[in-house]
């Protein structure tokens, strides 16, 4: 065996491996948080199987073990640990219907999102290494009021993969290369970190943020549940922005459940974001949690748009793909196969979208910069010039 096979054997075992880990409690029983929902936990933290210290320890001992290879992870928030305490510590004073769904949880963030703790907000750049944001984002906001614990920053494709198309998928300056955890390969982007990190077990549940593809994409490749909300239905006050058309912030999480109880809890009006308020009509009294049904898929018409699909029959893919259609109609869910788009060649390779996107881009970025408590960079000319300046640090 070769030395790049051997590395590369060698990385996979080491992670497959640290999957298998559990905590040992006072109980006769082990509590194994690998794949663990969000009700697991709350279960576990109410049977005192687990506290969110251990849980917040056995998370960043997987950040240690796997991120080095995985690189799905920023940089790990210094007071998560005394986050963990103080749920703890609510967990005994109160009683449990007092607590939200997500207390005392470890939540990853994409760097885009604005935190203001010790953590830096960059979109993966050296430019904005420093930069002092004014207030937490609006969907952030809601996680420290709902008792989740911010674990840290993901990472991402820099800049939110508009900084330039030629750097691989995953790829930020500061965060290095992200690999699938099942590959080691593609991760997609640009909520990639969010992605992987779910998927490697390396925190519960993570946000990430899209323009066109940037939650969905990262889900699919690594096998986790994305959930793109419509425009103004999470807030993007705080975010680093591309589009106030497009972007959105939205759950990457193991299963749909989690998802669910992630959206429930950031959707929600904010006033330093306008387009929450038409879209707050939109949400459910109740919130989302109850739509989640086992049979759920009953009845429900499912488009198929086989363009996405052309595998080639003979291919593993394609009978992967079978298999998941084959699935839903076990559940009970109706099919309508080859269904077909107008204009989809237009939208899929037009370049409408980039010339728009590129004004929207300078526009919204500079009135992000402006906003900021202290900066390096006040422009996005002088991020052109920091880049320039620094080649080494690209």
């Amino acid at each position: 065996m070769d030395s790049t096979l051997a590395c590369s054997f060698f990385q996979f075992f080491t992670l497959v491996v640290t999957f298998s880990f559990t905590l040992p409690t006072s109980s006769a029983t082990e509590f194994s948080v690998k794949e663990a929902t969000v009700q697991d936990l709350q279960l576990a933290f109410q049977t005192k199987q687990l506290t969110s210290r251990q849980l917040v320890e056995f998370y960043l001992n997987q950040i240690n073990i796997q991120n080095p290879v995985l690189k799905g992870v920023l940089e790990v928030n210094p007071d998560a640990l005394a986050e963990a305490d103080k749920a703890d510590q609510e967990r005994r004073e109160k009683t449990p219907s007092s607590l939200s769904r997500l207390h005392g949880i470890p939540i990853l963030v994409k760097d885009n999102i604005a935190t203001k703790d010790k953590l830096n907000t960059t979109a993966g750049s050296f430019a904005l290494l420093g930069s002092v944001v004014p207030r937490d984002a609006g969907v952030v906001t809601k996680l420290r009021e709902a008792g989740a614990i911010i674990l840290g920053k993901a990472t991402l494709s820099e800049w939110s993969h508009f900084r330039t198309f030629g750097a691989p998928n995953g790829w930020s300056a500061r965060g290095g290369l992200g690999k699938n955890p099942y590959t080691l390969g593609e991760p997609c982007g640009s909520s990639s970190g969010s992605a992987i990190s779910v998927a490697a077990n390396l925190v519960t549940l993570s946000l990430g943020t899209e323009t066109d593809g940037s939650i969905l994409c990262p889900s699919n490749m690594n096998s986790v549940v994305g959930i793109k909300p419509t425009v103004g239905l999470t807030s993007r006050a705080g975010v680093v922005p591309v589009s106030p058309r497009q972007d959105t912030v939205g759950p990457i999480c193991r299963t749909v459940s989690d998802a669910a109880y992630v959206l429930e809890t950031i959707a929600a009006i904010d006033t330093f974001n306008n387009a929450t308020i038409e879209a707050s009509k939109y949400i459910p009294k109740g919130g989302y949690a109850q739509f989640l049904k086992k049979n759920g898929l009953r009845g429900k018409r499912l488009g198929v748009v086989r363009h996405y699909y052309n595998f080639g029959n003979d291919t593993f893919m394609h009978e992967t793909f079978k298999l998941h259609l084959n699935t839903l109609r076990q559940r009970g869910a109706v099919l309508v196969d080859n269904l077909k788009i107008d204009n989809i060649d237009e939208i899929i390779s037009g370049q409408s979208e980039q010339i728009a996107l590129k004004f929207e881009f300078k526009l919204s970025v500079n009135a992000y910069l402006k906003d900021l408590v202290a900066s390096p960079v006040k422009s996005l000319a002088d991020v052109i010039a920091f880049n320039k300046k620094h080649p080494k640090l690209l």
